[in-house]
Parts: structure tokens; C-alpha cells; sequence
């Protein structure tokens, strides 16, 4: 068997601190919200939030669904390209990134938008690239093809 990607579980980790620090400059240090304050731009806002949430479940769901692992930093038995991953190939991490930007609609702090891109530069290099590799090497061919016709983000 392949080792696991990683041996912390970065992903969990990296979206609860990205959060709280989001929550704590929010609270502490308060930047003016420069986004359109509007019904439409508000609706965006709470879209990202279902889509987000429904990512995530429906990732789990179709983790555990397929007898795999759904913990981060274990190794893969089984490569899962049904529900959400036939279109993205981390479903989860996109929705909690769509979470955060969420956060940033309730909240109206710019520092919730930053949190999302720092999670997602993060969780990309400490997670998602290791990942990839672990895939490749525990299902070579058909990794490489599900990979191209899938997306890591969006």
C-alpha cells in the first residue's frame, strides 16, 4: 500500500485556524467592507454558503459511501470519482473555502475573503499536491485520467 499523503491531518487544521484568525481581525482589528452592499451581492453570499456546505456533505457522504478513507492525512483504498468528485477532485476543501467567503458576506470583513485565499494557498501546497502524488502513485493510469478530466478547484 502507498503511504498517505501527509501524516497531519492539514486540512481540518488549516480551515479552523484560517477562520478564527478571520474571526479574531474581524472582532479586533475591523477593516471597512468594500464589496456592494445589495440584495443581489447578498445572495451571492449566502449561495456560496449552501453550495459550500453541500459540498462538503455530499464529499463526505460519497467518501464514506465508497468504503475510503475521508481523513486526511490516511491512505486512499479506493479512487472516487462518483457525486461531487466526477466534476471536482476536492470537493471538500472547495467548500470550505466557499465557507469562509461565506463568512465574509454575513460578517462583512474583508478578512474572511483572506482567509479563503490563504486556506486555499495552504491547503494546496500542504495537502492537495502531497495528494496527488499519493494518488498517482497508488492508481497511476487511472489517476492520470480521472485528473484530466477533473478539476483541483473550480
Amino acid at each position: 500500500m502507498t503511504p498517505p499523503a501527509a501524516s497531519f491531518p492539514w486540512p481540518p487544521v488549516l480551515f479552523v485556524s484560517t477562520l478564527a484568525i478571520a474571526w479574531g481581525l474581524t472582532v479586533f482589528l475591523p477593516l471597512p467592507w468594500p464589496g456592494l452592499d445589495d440584495g443581489p451581492a447578498h445572495w451571492i453570499g449566502i449561495a456560496f454558503g449552501i453550495l459550500g456546505l453541500a459540498l462538503i456533505v455530499s464529499g463526505f457522504a460519497t467518501l464514506v459511501g465508497n468504503r475510503t478513507t475521508y481523513l486526511p492525512h490516511r491512505a486512499s483504498t479506493k479512487l472516487v470519482t462518483t457525486g461531487p468528485y466526477i466534476r471536482f477532485r476536492n470537493p471538500i476543501y472547495l467548500g470550505e473555502a466557499l465557507l469562509l467567503l461565506f463568512g465574509a458576506e454575513i460578517t462583512k470583513s474583508v478578512w474572511f475573503v483572506a482567509a479563503a485565499l490563504l486556506f486555499g494557498i495552504l491547503v494546496s501546497v500542504l495537502q492537495i499536491i502531497p495528494e496527488e502524488r499519493h494518488l498517482e502513485a497508488a492508481f497511476g493510469e487511472e489517476y492520470l485520467a480521472y485528473k484530466a478530466r477533473s478539476r483541483r478547484w473550480i
